[in-house]
């Protein structure tokens, strides 16, 4: 006859489940390693090329280094004192400025034109978008030969054109006047289409519901763009914007190319006058702070413009 011993006073034995979650953390650690060890290539890269010359920059910017003298010695704010009181860093600041309020503007408008243009059906998008999106895929080299062909005084179509409907020359690049106008035509016809892929691509992921609802209500195609279309393109416009004027901060390779600044430093900007300090006049410290006082006014607009969509979200 056996016996069985009632269940509470049998002893349960449970596995040990200790080193087993020990093991699963080791594995755990050993697999958010693995993130690191790909990212570190990058992050070197990063430091090196990225990083370092940042700070060795900005350390530069508080000595008097040169590349005409092998020695150098702390100026401490020296440099900046002197980049606030020099007034071709103001004339240089503003020619920045002029561009980027006469660039910038058209090159939102003109992208957005050219992707309504396309995404309301056109016959032939393929061409049109080639025709749009091709100039942004041309070196700056290219370009500006192609530009200076344009404004060339004698020869050139612009001057052409004008002496067909029976007006005077304009010297397009040489008359103080005009050539930042000239340079500001030449970036929106090469830069646009960036712009315009944006645009295109957020008009076709747009929902097209309203635009049947409103259809059905009876209005008009310039109602519904006004009402319903543009409303949606909100933050697409402000990122273009955005990125539109930094970029037009950051004008160098074409101004540099056509004019180098001129005539009489009206098309130089603050970029080129670094340039023309730090390689020609040799003046490396007192460049690398006119830099970081323009790096600094590019982040104060950077938050400005941050803030204001944000409030507009």
């Amino acid at each position: 006859m056996t016996t069985t011993a009632p269940p509470g006073s049998q002893r349960r034995t449970e596995p040990p489940t200790a080193p087993a979650d020990g093991r699963r953390a080791v594995l755990r650690r050993i697999r958010s390693g693995n993130g690191f060890v790909f990212v570190l290539p990058f992050l070197l890269v990063f430091a090196l090329f990225m990083v370092w010359p940042i700070v060795q920059g900005l350390w530069m910017s508080f000595t008097d280094s040169s590349l005409a003298l092998r020695d150098t010695s702390f100026v401490g704010l020296d440099n900046y004192t002197e980049a606030f009181g020099d007034p071709d860093v103001w004339s240089s600041l503003g020619n920045t400025v002029f561009f980027t309020a006469i660039s910038s503007v058209p090159l939102v408008l003109v992208a957005l034109a050219m992707a309504l243009l396309v995404h309301s059906g056109l016959a032939g998008q393929w061409a049109w978008r080639l025709a749009f999106f091709a100039p942004y895929l041309l070196p700056v080299t290219v370009v500006t030969l192609i530009w200076t062909w344009l404004y060339q005084p004698e020869l050139g179509l612009g001057n052409q054109f004008l002496d067909a409907l029976g007006l005077e020359p304009v010297g397009w690049l040489s008359d103080e006047s005009v050539a930042m106008w000239s340079i500001a035509a030449l970036t929106v016809w090469w830069t646009v289409g960036f712009n315009f892929l944006l645009y295109l691509a957020a008009l076709q992921s747009l929902p097209t519901t309203f635009d049947e609802a409103a259809a059905l209500d009876g209005a008009g195609a310039w109602r519904r763009l006004w009402s319903i279309t543009l409303p949606q393109l909100r933050r697409t416009t402000g990122l273009v914007a955005m990125l539109q004027i930094l970029a037009s901060l950051k004008v160098f390779d074409q101004i540099y190319i056509l004019t180098k600044g001129g005539p009489n430093g009206s098309t130089r900007p603050v970029l080129e006058y670094v340039y023309d300090v730090g390689f020609t006049g040799y003046r490396l410290g007192y460049a690398s702070a006119v830099s970081y006082l323009f790096f600094a006014l590019i982040i104060v607009v950077s938050l400005v413009q941050f803030r204001l969509f944000r409030r507009e979200d």
